[in-house]
C-alpha cells in the first residue's frame, strides 16, 4: 500500500456519511428550524448548543463541528451545519392520542431559542403517525388550523404525506406523515426527505425578495442604456463622446454592483432548486382522492419564483454585455476622434517644421551674407596696411576677387556648424 495519502483521503470517505437519516420510532412529533447564521455567529451557536447539551449531561459537540446526534433526555436532537444556514431538529416520542396537540419543542428549555444566533428562516412542526386507519377529513381540518390541505400517497404508497405549507399562528408550518408499516430507519429516511424539501424550499425563495426588490432600478438601468445608446448615435464632438463614456461607467458601477450584491444568491436559489426536484422525486409520491398532490402544488408554485430571480439575473447579465458593447463602441469613436486630432496635429507640425527649415535657410544665407560682409571689411583693413602698389596690385580688385572666395569660405564654415547642431 503507498505511504503517502492524500490529506483529504480520510474526509472523502467519510462524506457520504456525513449526515445519516434518522432511526425513528413512530408515532413521534418533531420540531424542525433552520437559522441562517453569519460566519461571525458560528462560536455563538456552538455556545448555544452546548449549553444545551451540558443541561442534560451530554458531552457538548467539539469545536469546527459540522453535525452533531444526541439524545437529549426526553428527546434527540439532530444539528448539522450547512454552507449558510443551520439546522435544528428536535425528534420526540409520543403516544398517538396526544399527536395532534404536542410538539416536540415542548420540552425544550424555555428561551433557548431565543438565544440561538442568526435569522430563522424554516420552522415546521410535523407529527409522524403510525395508526392503523389513515387520517380523516376531519382529523386533518383540525391539525391545520382549517387550510387548504395538500398530500399524496408517498414511498411507494407505503405512506401518506400531508401538508398546508402555511403559517399557523404560532409562526411554525405543520407537516402530517402517516406510515403504519415502516420500519424506524424505513421513517428516519422519508423524514429527512421531507425535512429537506421545506427546508430547501424555503431556502431557495431568498433570492425573489431581491428580485423583487432591484427589477424596479434594473428597468430604470435598461432605460438609461437605450437612452444613451440613442445619445451615441448622434454624439458629434470629443467633449460629448467623452461625456457619454463617463455616463456609460457610472452605470456599468450600478449593474456590477447589483451582480456583485446577487450573483451569489441567485446561485444558490438554482442549487437548492435542483434539490427539491430531486427530493420530491425521491418521494415517489402518486394521488389521493380528493386531494392536490404535494409535488404538483410545490412545483406550480415554486417554479414561477424560481424563473422570476432568474429573469432578473439573465436581464443584469445582458444589461452588463450590453454596456460593455457601447462602451467599447464608443471608445473606438474616441480613439478615432484622437487619432484624427494627432494626425491634424502632425500635419500643422509639419508645416511648422518646413516653415522654420525655409526660415532657418533664409536666416543662413542671410549670415552668410553678413559673414561675408564683416570678413571683407577686415580684409579690406588688413590690406590697407599692405605696400600692395609695389607689387602693382590694386586694392580694390584684390577684395573684388576675395568676395566669392570668402562667400565660399562662410557658407561652408555656418553650413557645417548648421549641421552638426541639427545632429546633435
Amino acid at each position: 500500500m503507498l505511504s503517502n495519502e492524500h490529506a483529504f483521503r480520510a474526509q472523502i470517505y467519510e462524506e457520504l456519511h456525513s449526515r445519516p437519516p434518522p432511526e425513528i420510532d413512530t408515532p413521534c412529533v418533531v420540531s424542525h428550524i433552520a437559522v441562517q447564521v453569519e460566519e461571525s455567529d458560528r462560536g455563538a451557536e456552538l455556545t448555544s448548543l452546548a449549553a444545551l447539551c451540558i443541561e442534560h449531561g451530554v458531552k457538548p459537540p467539539a469545536s469546527g463541528s459540522a453535525h452533531f446526534y444526541a439524545t437529549l433526555g426526553p428527546f434527540e436532537l439532530r444539528w448539522e451545519r450547512h454552507t449558510e444556514f443551520s439546522s435544528f431538529t428536535f425528534i420526540r416520542k409520543c403516544d398517538e392520542s396526544a399527536l395532534w396537540e404536542q410538539h416536540a419543542l415542548s420540552t425544550v428549555p424555555p428561551g433557548w431559542l431565543e438565544g440561538l444566533p442568526g435569522r430563522l428562516v424554516v420552522a415546521i412542526h410535523l407529527a409522524f403517525s403510525a395508526a392503523d386507519a389513515s387520517p380523516t377529513t376531519e382529523m386533518l381540518t383540525h391539525f391545520f388550523d382549517g387550510y387548504t390541505v395538500f398530500g399524496g400517497a408517498v414511498r411507494r404508497a407505503t405512506a401518506s404525506l400531508f401538508g398546508s405549507f402555511r403559517r399557523h399562528d404560532d409562526g411554525f408550518g405543520r407537516v402530517l406523515l402517516h406510515g403504519r408499516e415502516l420500519l424506524p430507519l424505513q421513517a428516519g429516511r422519508l423524514l429527512q426527505r421531507v425535512l429537506e424539501i421545506e427546508t430547501y424550499r424555503l431556502v431557495a425563495l431568498l433570492a425573489l425578495p431581491i428580485a423583487r426588490t432591484i427589477t424596479p432600478d434594473l428597468h430604470e438601468m435598461e432605460q438609461s442604456l437605450a437612452l444613451l445608446s440613442h445619445r451615441l448615435t448622434e454624439a458629434g464632438d470629443g467633449p460629448t463622446r467623452e461625456r457619454l463614456l463617463n455616463e456609460l461607467s457610472d452605470l456599468a458601477a450600478r449593474v456590477e454592483r447589483e451582480r456583485s450584491n446577487t450573483t451569489y444568491r441567485f446561485a444558490a436559489t438554482n442549487a437548492y432548486y435542483g434539490l427539491v426536484q430531486e427530493r420530491l422525486k425521491e418521494l415517489d409520491e402518486s394521488k389521493l382522492p380528493g386531494l392536490q398532490p404535494i409535488n404538483v402544488f410545490i412545483q406550480r408554485r415554486l417554479a414561477p419564483g424560481i424563473r422570476t430571480c432568474n429573469a432578473v439575473r439573465d436581464r443584469l447579465e445582458d444589461l452588463s454585455r450590453r454596456i460593455n458593447r457601447a462602451s467599447d463602441l464608443l471608445r473606438t469613436a474616441v480613439e478615432l476622434s484622437i487619432q484624427d486630432q494627432n494626425r491634424e496635429l502632425l500635419t500643422a507640425m509639419n508645416r511648422r517644421g518646413e516653415i522654420q527649415l525655409r526660415l532657418q535657410q533664409a536666416v543662413e544665407g542671410l549670415s552668410v551674407v553678413a559673414v561675408t560682409y564683416y570678413a571683407i571689411g577686415l580684409l579690406g583693413y588688413a590690406l590697407e596696411a599692405l605696400p600692395l602698389e609695389d607689387l602693382g596690385i590694386d586694392k580694390k580688385s584684390a577684395l573684388a576677387i576675395a568676395i566669392p572666395a570668402v562667400l565660399v569660405l562662410a557658407w561652408i564654415l555656418l553650413h557645417g556648424v548648421s549641421r552638426r547642431i541639427r545632429a546633435g
